[in-house]
């Protein structure tokens, strides 16, 4: 079977590789039907990813079917649609007996540390795979970008008298603001790019963005003419930008959170008497949990949160090479972009 990989930064190819043997105990072979691709998707190509290894083929927003499972395996059956958690935890590590599989201390997500989806069949942990009879496989590649943005403000904690800023109006932004919605909070968005902020505005019903001048104290005035002088409850940015993510803690109110949903390889600092006059809270928010997709699946399911508006882009696995660079680029418009596999 034919299959995508990234053989170094900015060095795409096809590669035979042979179907997958019957799945072992507690696994599953999957279809690979729709794949989305996100940032870590675009770092990784760039070669910006610190956690990206090479060669590797890419794919961690899985929409799949499941072919074939393996001895013990309850939770799915061939035939099922599911989204993929692709991250997968080695259930030993005391991060894992405590709860957080998100950030196991053995990590290997898909696509990323290990091979993920642009590629036909591939077998998958079968407790990796959440079900859904009514969603499609696109909306179903599109759950592991809300989980990304629903863990984001869970970290966070918004309530509904609070005033939520997301700094960053990419896929993963997109994900913070459908949450911070739910929560009821305000949510203001800023980003560099007015045509992101446009599409905020637009389809997702935000009236509040600003368009970053680039200037902190600038940005610092526009915010706060939008709130009556208040700066935020909750900071999230997700950007992946190390400047924007020094400058995101200046946004933060008195005793208010901020949340780094963005990867960067360089270094952050702050000023410390800041941060402690105001008792910031400083968190990071890394991949999602079970109960998180589960969440989503269902929200989606009960028209809570709607998919319609995130596919601006889509490309059959065969076209890939050729139109993956022209997604990097501000002018193609670019929100979210689907590959289509089978």
């Amino acid at each position: 079977m034919k299959a995508i990989q990234l053989e170094q930064p900015k060095a795409f190819r096809e590669i035979d590789l042979p179907e997958p043997p019957a799945p072992g105990p507690g696994d599953a072979v999957v279809r690979v039907s729709r794949v989305g691709v996100c940032g870590t998707d675009y770092s990784g190509y760039l070669g910006k990813m610190p956690f990206f290894s090479y060669p590797r083929i890419p794919g961690h927003e899985l929409g799949v079917e499941v072919v074939a499972v393996g001895e013990g395996v309850t939770n799915v059956k061939a035939g099922d649609r599911a989204a993929v958690e692709p991250y997968i935890n080695c259930q030993k590590c005391y991060s894992c007996a405590r709860g957080h599989s998100n950030c196991c201390e053995n990590h290997q997500t898909l696509g990323v540390h290990v091979d993920g989806g642009l590629r036909p069949l591939f077998t998958v942990p079968a407790r990796k795979l959440h079900t859904s009879t009514k969603l499609t496989f696109e909306q179903l590649a599109l759950v592991e970008t809300l989980g990304i943005g629903l863990h984001a403000i869970n970290r966070a904690n918004p309530r509904a008298d609070e005033t939520v800023f997301v700094i960053g109006a990419g896929p993963i932004g997109l994900s913070v603001i459908e949450f911070a919605k739910l929560a009821g909070a305000r949510v203001i968005v800023m980003d560099l790019n007015e045509q992101r902020l446009a599409f905020v505005r637009e389809k997702m019903g935000v009236t509040d963005t600003i368009l970053s001048s680039g200037n902190l104290e600038a940005d610092i005035k526009t915010f706060t003419d939008l709130t009556g002088g208040k700066l935020g409850n909750v900071v999230v940015d997700a950007t992946g930008s190390a400047r924007s993510m020094n400058a995101a803690y200046n946004f933060v109110g008195f005793a208010g959170r901020l949340v780094w949903v963005g990867i960067t390889q360089d270094q952050l600092g702050f000023t410390q008497p800041l941060m402690h006059r105001r008792e910031m809270t400083f968190l990071a928010s890394r991949n999602a949990l079970p109960h998180e997709f589960i969440r989503i699946i269902r929200l989606i399911e009960g028209g809570m949160l709607s998919t319609d508006p995130w596919v601006t882009h889509r490309a059959p696995i065969a076209g890939l090479i050729d139109v993956f660079p022209t997604w990097l680029k501000p002018e193609t418009g670019v929100v979210k972009a689907m590959v289509e596999v089978s």
